[in-house]
């Protein structure tokens, strides 16, 4: 089986932008907790200025990571920033001192929030933001959604997506206006339904078909983070079948599960980002992808 090397998001806008189908996560180059300093910081340098070398040219990032770290990493590493490069941010959360995860979803907090990334990116304007939903009550999504439409009208975001939400909300989303780009939870260990505390499923495999049907890709997170750990004989055989590791045939299938999924597995270690990006050669068979079924 064959695979597009490419991916194009808002294909039918006025802007699409064409991208390599294997990104580049940075949620693991802070510290413990995703705060802080990396452990190793010209090694996090490198990693991104090898990611870009060798291909890729999306780069999936939040000033909540840190707070700010990988935004200024991805700075200090890459700007000036070539043509050809998405650099995709989330709004809609931020961080305590205690390091917890809150949400920040006012119109006012998303406001800032893109003002934050601007300057932190050195951007004039974003050309991906995901909203991503977190927590309940306080703001509805609409009134979230339209906050962000309103800021890409203003010019300051060229494309909006929708992160960690329900088949229902996006199809809510597609009622309001253009929506590029889904990033929720996927992975060969966790298909199936990721349920919030209020019941909804905000899985990927929920909104995969919605997605290929409105030709919006899916950006999976997590996606290695929470199979590798758990027992998987059906991975760990075809890994030995292709002489690959466990975490390349989960990127594999991902690459080969829909022309519509965009990987961005995320590392700290140099070592690790070669290895991942190698998945992108390997070529699983129907008998393989079935296995794996």
């Amino acid at each position: 089986m064959t695979t597009p090397s490419t991916i194009t998001i808002a294909q039918n806008s006025a802007h699409p932008l064409t991208v390599s189908r294997l990104g580049y996560g940075t949620m693991r180059l802070p510290g413990p907790e995703v705060w802080g300093e990396p452990a190793n910081r010209a090694e996090a340098l490198q990693i991104l200025r090898t990611a870009v070398e060798q291909g890729v040219s999306f780069l999936d990032t939040a000033d909540y990571y840190g707070e700010d770290v990988t935004n200024r990493l991805i700075a200090e590493a890459l700007h000036p920033y070539g043509s050809d490069l998405v650099i995709c941010t989330k709004v809609g959360a931020t961080r305590r001192p205690d390091k917890s995860w809150v949400p920040y979803h006012t119109p006012a907090n998303l406001r800032a929030s893109i003002e934050n990334n601007l300057r932190t990116l050195r951007q004039e304007q974003i050309q991906l933001v995901h909203l991503r939903l977190i927590g309940h009550g306080g703001v509805p999504f609409e009134e979230q959604l339209g906050a962000m439409f309103e800021l890409q009208r203003e010019g300051k975001i060229l494309h909006v997506g929708l992160s960690n939400v329900s088949r229902e909300e996006v199809e809510r989303g597609l009622s309001m206006g253009p929506i590029a780009t889904v990033e929720n939870m996927y992975g060969h260990g966790q298909r199936t339904t990721l349920h919030s505390p209020h019941g909804e499923s905000r899985g990927g495999e929920e909104v995969l078909d919605l997605c290929e049907q409105h030709g919006i890709p899916l950006i999976p997170y997590f996606s290695l983070v929470h199979s590798l750990p758990r027992a998987d004989d059906k991975i760990a055989e075809i890994a030995r079948r292709h002489n690959a590791s466990e975490a390349q045939i989960n990127i594999a299938w991902l690459l080969h599960r829909s022309p519509w999924l965009l990987p961005i597995p995320g590392t700290s270690r140099l070592v690790h980002l070669r290895e991942n990006l190698l998945a992108a050669d390997l070529r699983l068979s129907a008998e393989d992808m079935a296995h794996l079924e």
